[in-house]
């Protein structure tokens, strides 16, 4: 919404000269008053909500909106939607797009080339680590240290929660609650009070030594409650249960919102919601389908869920929520193949073979100089290749031309050579802003549009995400509540705007590595 001008084109002759002055003034008074309806959304300097909401959904496409719109009820996305505002082109803008790097850049604001969350799994000092592990602490609720071992050392940027914090001298409570620990962890930041996650195997909400050494009594309570779900107890066993998930993280972000008193203080405190069955169901049975209908018929009825819980606890116009994805999907190759589109399969193993048998009739058996193919990028294994005494520079080279003749690879290019590499500037762009050096690689490559690596990540049926292409990249991004005005935008938005945005409502500071733009609702 912004200043509109209104141009009068003809005036009929039976209109006087006094009666056309009245009719533009009238314009002129409607342009002001459209000015100052969009200048009154906006906060004074130094307002700030009481709460500010940040949910995520993992592996929801943007189109999705708009696919599902009619079957929506009126308290949920449809509620977002007509009341809030949505930019409706916003672009993930570096590559890999998978979960973790997604939710660490909605609330840092900038992409792992800053705050050097590569990826779910990554490599540290040649070593492969989960964007989330840390062995230094241990799990608080539950004796499950695979599930418990969690905290965000490795994120090395603040987040939207982290400059609150900060700006209140720590007063503001900032809380993070998911089904899968790196959606709970990475968006609530380094500062905040709690993050809590699903333990898998003991079906409980739990947490770690990094935030406290003893659950407060509402998560043993909520945990408590947990355990007479007949229904909870089957999770797991059916993918097609899997919404339920939904619903107990639903659940449990209530019970953060009542039991840690929020949006109740004098400073504005924040909640970070994930809803993370969406993705286990999209990998199990890909982009269309019941199971994949009824995620979202049923993220619905959550998403009511909470939104009428924030109107009973903080208030009507008293909370700014917003809503987004970490990425998207493709739609499942054989799907694709069936309706003549193209697209096709794509296997990390079937390529380190055919390098490896390329390499071999020149220098021999060299197996053991790729540590890994994952995300369409490729780790040498430096350490085997120092041993067998190989020339670095050229060793990645001769990689770097054995990908270059895989049939569905377009381009690719060694990081070190990226910003000279021939390529489109939206590839090299947005591979150079997801990459951070020691902990992405040394090669990366793009696929085909609808190829995509499979057998690792998803079914037969199912389907992944991780490339630059719309399918994966574009995603919603809906404001809602405090001064949002009721509108759209097609302008060209990106995942690194959220932060730049709230922190702006908010009057503090961006979070110390932020690149995106802090957006009006115009």
């Amino acid at each position: 919404m912004g200043t509109s001008i209104f141009m009068i084109t003809f005036v009929p002759k039976l209109i006087s000269n006094t009666m056309f002055k009245k009719v533009i003034f009238l314009f002129v008074l409607l342009a002001c008053a459209v000015q100052m309806s969009a200048q009154n959304s906006r906060p004074e300097f130094g307002e700030r909500p009481k709460l500010v909401v940040g949910i995520v959904v993992d592996q929801m496409r943007w189109d999705y909106l708009s696919r599902y719109y009619e079957q929506f009820g009126e308290g949920g996305f449809r509620r977002l939607i007509g009341e809030g505002f949505s930019y409706d082109n916003c672009l993930i803008n570096y590559v890999p797009t998978v979960t973790a790097i997604g939710h660490t850049s909605v609330y840092t604001g900038t992409t792992p080339a800053f705050h050097g969350i590569c990826g779910n799994n990554f490599y540290i000092d040649n070593r492969n680590v989960y964007c989330c592990t840390d062995t230094s602490v241990q799990p608080v609720g539950s004796d499950n240290k695979k599930d418990g071992q969690m905290s965000p050392r490795n994120l090395l940027a603040t987040t939207i929660g982290d400059q609150l914090r900060l700006h209140t001298d720590f007063r503001s409570k900032v809380i993070g609650v998911s089904y899968k620990d790196r959606a709970a962890i990475l968006p609530a930041g380094r500062s905040a009070n709690a993050a809590y996650w699903l333990d898998k195997k003991n079906r409980r909400f739990i947490t770690s030594t990094y935030y406290m050494n003893e659950l407060p009594q509402w998560v043993k309570d909520h945990n408590k409650a947990l355990e007479q779900n007949a229904e909870f107890k089957k999770v797991g066993k059916d993918v097609g249960l899997y919404p339920l998930c939904g619903h107990i993280t639903t659940d449990m972000a209530i019970a953060a919102l009542k039991g840690e008193h929020l949006g109740q203080g004098d400073v504005t405190d924040m909640l970070c919601v994930s809803f993370s069955e969406t993705d286990v169901i999209g990998h199990e049975w890909g982009t269309r389908g019941e199971h994949t209908n009824e995620a979202y018929l049923e993220l619905d009825k959550d998403l009511a869920r909470l939104l009428t819980a924030l109107d009973e606890q903080v208030g009507v116009g008293h909370y700014l929520a917003f809503l987004t994805a970490d990425h998207g999907a493709a739609h499942n190759w054989k799907f694709m193949q069936d309706h003549q589109l193209s697209a096709g399969p794509w296997s990390s193993d079937g390529m380190k073979s055919r390098i490896y048998d390329e390499l071999a009739s020149d220098m021999g058996d060299v197996s053991g100089i790729i540590g890994d193919i994952m995300d369409y990028r490729i780790f040498m294994n430096w350490d085997t290749i120092r041993s067998q005494g190989l020339i670095t520079a050229d060793i990645v080279q001769q990689v770097l031309d054995c990908v270059r003749m895989e049939e569905n690879v377009t381009f690719a290019a060694a990081y070190r050579d990226l910003a000279t590499t021939a390529m489109p500037p939206v590839l090299r762009d947005r591979a150079l802003l997801g990459y951070y050096p020691g902990r992405s690689g040394d090669i990366i490559f793009f696929p085909k549009p609808g190829y995509y690596e499979f057998g690792k990540w998803s079914s037969p049926v199912g389907t992944t995400h991780g490339e630059w292409n719309p399918y994966d990249a574009h995603i919603p991004m809906l404001f809602y509540g405090w001064h949002v005005p009721h509108g759209s935008s097609p302008r060209e938005t990106h995942i690194t705007d959220f932060a730049a945005t709230v922190c702006a409502m908010l009057h503090i500071q961006q979070p110390n590595a932020c690149i995106g733009e802090a957006l009006t609702f115009e």
